[in-house]
């Protein structure tokens, strides 16, 4: 199974079981992942998160079975994973702009929202400068914390620790026991947490082996992998950004490789992350 096909065969299940209670575990399941990197990809891919496709599908489909079919309220709100009328009408309410009653009235107008479907697009003027690598195993210092993929949090989350790693003194802690000061990592780990939607995210430099951590860090040892490289130039944290949805809407459904899942790595040289020509990477282990 390929990329493409493995998204689309997790779109269908989710479609396929809409009034039905979903486990995101299930969903991963189709595309082959872990839901962690499912929701991580499903974000980058479609600018929303896995839970939010789930709740406009389920209010737009409740919307049409208002107005199409005579049933109680509480009866649609149950079918679609709402406990109680009042919550029901109040999700409803903040999807279409009107109550389930007002919706029944003649003339009244709701909002549509189409299951996704995964398409290649081929579209000019867009490079992207990528590398395939084999790296030997490495080991890093790391200071590591949660963060979660829910409400893509982690969007906010991951740059503003590393605001605070600046201004808390953690760079200047890291840089001095670097063996090697090309790059500072952000590392992040997609296989942390058995609930798959936390993950650990470590700021990261290379270090011998024997090193010691210091109280609040941990040592950790990268392994040997294939690597796509991929670069990307612009002020952080939108570039980096936007060079994930080129990862994941480009580069993999076309390029015959896939993650393995387990970890990836953002590369930051020295330099201004605000200005406009910085040059960043992302490192993705893949098969």
């Amino acid at each position: 199974m390929n990329w493409t096909e493995g998204i689309q065969s997790a779109i269908n299940y989710i479609e396929d079981n809409i009034t039905e209670e979903l486990n995101y575990d299930d969903i991963a399941a189709r595309a082959a992942c872990s839901s962690y990197y499912f929701q991580r990809i499903f974000g980058a891919l479609c600018g929303m998160t896995l839970g939010e496709y789930i709740r406009s599908r389920r209010l737009a489909l409740a919307g049409s079975d208002i107005i199409s079919r005579d049933e109680r309220v509480i009866d649609i709100a149950l079918k679609y994973g709402y406990s109680s009328p009042d919550s029901f009408t109040r999700a409803f309410t903040a999807f279409h702009g009107i109550t389930p009653t007002e919706a029944r009235q003649k003339g009244s107008g709701l909002k549509s929202f189409s299951r996704l479907r995964v398409q290649i697009i081929l579209k000019g003027g867009n490079t992207m400068e990528y590398k395939i690598i084999e790296k030997e195993a490495f080991t890093v210092l790391e200071k590591v914390e949660c963060h979660t993929v829910t409400g893509a949090q982690n969007l906010n989350t991951i740059p503003e620790f590393w605001g605070r790693a600046t201004k808390e003194g953690v760079i200047d802690t890291l840089l001095k026991h670097a063996s090697d000061k090309e790059f500072i990592f952000g590392t992040c780990y997609g296989n942390s947490y058995t609930d798959n939607e936390r993950f650990d995210y470590g700021i990261a430099v290379k270090c011998a082996p024997d090193t010691v951590a210091p109280e609040g860090y941990r040592v950790n040892k990268i392994p040997a992998r294939k690597w796509v490289v991929a670069e990307c130039t612009g002020a952080m944290p939108d570039a980096i950004q936007n060079l994930w949805h080129e990862l994941c809407a480009e580069f993999f459904p076309t390029s015959g490789y896939k993650p393995t899942y387990e970890m990836d790595i953002e590369a930051y040289p020295d330099g201004d992350m605000t200005s406009p020509d910085y040059k960043s990477q992302i490192w993705v282990p893949i098969e």
